[in-house]
């Protein structure tokens, strides 16, 4: 791959490899099958300035840029898939307050996120509105200088250790343009952590439900004006496909090590996997799908960073990488053959993590909308 990157930028992807080396992987197997969240590796990660990679020094991020931090995703989730997911949320989270916060909010809630503080989590979903956000529900009901939020948010990671919760509610009757944007504190009165949801992969990422009973949020942590929050979430959103994309990438590289080292040591007919032209075509092809996948993700980035419109190139990446990991990983498996179908090798736990990447953030079919809809405008 010919991507050339600053001192700065390698010295982050190189910090951040050791990192997941030495922290990150050891126990990635055991939080998988026990479910674990990673409490003490957040904790390190913030020391490290993961959490507001993109946020300016004086609100506590470490500003290193879009480049260095999908380069750093893309370490963590080669060590482990589930503890990336924990990482680009909060940096995620930081995104509206970034563009669209005062400075009061900047100052009172960005800072804490991007230190590493309080974790970020990101409140979408609801039961009946998923890829289209213009059907959610949740309520906002101005009172005083308050509002009271009533409703069920689902599937929000961090969602039951996160200090800050950015949360679309509704204020007007109006589909998209009736969605306000708030950031909801842990304690505020009202805000109830619903049943934790098992999942097939990312075990060891928290996925909860949110239950809004008349929970209080001050007039204070509305971020920008009543109505605003569909377009910020659409700007938020590009931004977190490319950390999707990093998270793909990353474990299509463990994809191509654990392939290459299981043909390497495994016998059949007298010599090695890789012996056998089979197996050295779905190596070549993981291989070629892991460049490309970084060149895409690596481009939305440099984009983003230079201010330049990223969109179309944002759900490119997050479509091909997620797409292309998944067969991937499907090939990796089969080269380890009935051994990659149990626990013994990563590839099984690889496998299962990779499923999601095609549907959370953006299913690949709204990414093709996005990218067809950007495509053929005049």
């Amino acid at each position: 791959m010919y991507f050339p990157l600053t001192p700065e930028q390698e010295m982050v992807r190189v910090m951040v490899e050791q990192f997941a080396g030495k922290e990150v992987a050891p126990g990635s197997a055991k939080r998988d099958e026990t479910g674990e969240f990673p409490r003490e590796l957040v904790l390190k990660m913030a020391q490290l300035g993961l959490c507001g990679m993109m946020v300016p020094a004086k609100y506590g991020g470490s500003e290193v840029g879009a480049v260095a931090y999908v380069l750093a995703v893309m370490e963590i989730a080669r060590a482990c898939a589930s503890t990336a997911v924990t990482m680009s949320v909060t940096n995620l989270t930081c995104e509206p307050l970034v563009q669209f916060g005062s400075e009061d909010q900047k100052n009172r809630l960005l800072t804490p996120l991007a230190s590493g503080k309080v974790l970020g989590a990101f409140a979408l979903t609801e039961p009946d509105a998923g890829s289209n956000l213009a059907e959610i529900k949740l309520r906002a009901r101005r009172k005083g200088s308050f509002y009271l939020l009533n409703g069920i948010k689902v599937f929000i990671t961090n969602g039951g250790s996160a200090g800050e919760i950015f949360v679309l509610a509704r204020t007007a009757d109006s589909g998209g343009r009736g969605l306000t944007a708030l950031m909801v504190e842990k304690n505020s009165p009202g805000l109830k952590v619903g049943k934790s949801i098992p999942k097939m992969g990312l075990r060891a990422s928290e996925t909860v439900e949110l239950i809004f009973e008349d929970c209080e949020v001050p007039e204070a942590n509305r971020i920008g004006k009543e109505g605003e929050g569909m377009g910020m979430v659409i700007r938020a959103l590009a931004s977190g496909r490319i950390g999707i994309a990093a998270q793909a990438v990353g474990m299509i590289r463990a994809c191509l090590l654990e392939a290459k080292k299981y043909a390497d040591q495994r016998e059949q007919f007298n010599k090695p996997l890789s012996g056998h032209q089979a197996v050295q075509w779905m190596i070549a092809d993981i291989a070629t799908g892991l460049e490309a996948s970084t060149l895409l993700t690596l481009s939305a980035a440099a984009l983003k960073e230079a201010g330049k419109p990223y969109m179309k190139e944002a759900s490119m990446a997050k479509l091909f990488a997620s797409e292309t990991l998944n067969r991937s990983a499907y090939q990796a498996l089969q080269i380890h053959g009935g051994y990659g179908y149990t626990k013994e090798f990563p590839i099984e736990r690889i496998y299962r993590d990779a499923r999601v990447t095609t549907i959370y953030e953006g299913t690949s079919e709204v990414q093709r909308m996005l990218i067809a809809r950007e495509t053929i405008k005049p």
